[in-house]
Order: structure tokens, then sequence, then C-alpha cells
């Protein structure tokens, strides 16, 4: 059995998500980041960074903590959603990188700045508003020609669709990256999506794109 230990962000819903397309039994633990429960002693003997998500796999005697990780180990524990190939396998880690070091920290600093704080800081929203659309470009052009980011259908599709959920708090305007586009709204209509994506509460309807 897997504990699941999170709250509605996009990190937290990567690993729900692929939970839900494992279909595997997991517990959820609502970690509620607005309140600093992620502060807890508790929650810090299992994630020692206080970040959502973390998981404990009692199965394996395992915790572990940061998203990406936590989608690595369950992905080759389970043999899906990441390739058995060298080169294949590396392409899927590669875009699972590209976003654990560039698309979500920096779609994060658009959320701070353009969302939450705008007209306080002219420099950092012009900053990350810019750099958030470079790699929209980046993410565009990778998609020309295929369905999913490597090809097939993997954990790398799963850690940044939920990042690109939040299009509208980037100021994104999903039509200008039509490859995107028809990528998330691909794979919104998973029925995996859809319940990983409302982990742990409904929070209203997932943008149409």
């Amino acid at each position: 059995m897997i504990d699941l230990y999170t709250w509605t962000t996009p990190n937290g819903r990567k690993v729900s998500i692929l939970l839900e397309e494992l279909g595997i039994d997991y517990n959820v633990h609502a970690i509620n980041i607005g309140k600093d429960e992620q502060h807890a002693p508790e929650f810090l003997k299992i994630s020692p960074n206080n970040k959502i998500p973390a998981i404990v796999d009692h199965e394996a005697g395992v915790s572990l903590m940061e998203s990406g990780a936590i989608m690595w180990y369950l992905a080759e524990k389970h043999g899906r959603f990441l390739p058995e190939g060298q080169t294949a396998r590396a392409e899927v880690m590669q875009w699972l990188m590209w976003q654990m070091g560039g698309f979500g920290p920096m779609a994060g600093q658009a959320h701070h700045f353009l969302h939450f704080n705008p007209g306080k800081a002219a420099y950092a929203e012009e900053r990350f508003g810019a750099e958030v659309k470079r790699l929209y470009s980046v993410l565009d052009k990778q998609l020309e020609g295929r369905d999913h980011i490597c090809g097939e259908y993997s954990i790398a599709d799963m850690a940044c669709w939920p990042w690109v959920s939040r299009y509208e708090w980037q100021q994104i305007d999903l039509a200008d990256y039509p490859n995107v586009r028809a990528w998330y709204q691909r794979l919104r209509a998973r029925d995996a999506v859809q319940k990983g994506y409302h982990v742990p509460k409904v929070m209203g309807d997932i943008p149409e794109g």
C-alpha cells in the first residue's frame, strides 16, 4: 500500500495522476500548505525538505520526497510509463529533468509574480513571463508530429501536464502553442488524469485549454 502526502498543486498532481494511471491502491493524506502543515514534525520525518508530495511504500519499506524521484521510482517498480530501452528511457528522463529543473520552477515563479502579486515587481514579471513563454515554445517544438512528449505516453507527460493546466496563472494563451494545446486536451480527456487532478480534493473544473 502507498501513502501519498499531497496538496492541490502541480507537483502533487503529477504523482496522483501517475498512481491513477497505474491503477494501484493508495491512501491520501492532505497536507494543507496554506496552513503550513508541511512543517509538522510528523511530515518532516517523511519529507525532510518540507515539500509535497511525498510517499511511503509500505510494501517496500521506502519513503520518498521530490516528485520526479517518486515518479521514477513508481514507474520502475511497476514497469510502466518508462521505456526499457536505454535510448528511449534516456529521452523520457531528459524531459522529466527538463520539467523538474526548468518548466516547473519557472512556471512557479510566474505564478508568484504574475498571478498572486501582480504590479509589485515589473522586472520579475517580465523575466519569468518571458522565460515561461520560451519554455512553452520548447515544448511546442518537441510535440510537433507527436502525440506525446517522447512519442509514447510516459511519466514525462504526467510531469509536465499539471503545470500546463495552470496556463492562465502564467498568462499563457495556449492558442499560441497549438501542439501543446492539442497534447494538453488529449491528456485532459484521460480518466486517470481527471481523477488524479482532483486529489486530495475537488478544486473546480479542469481548465479546458
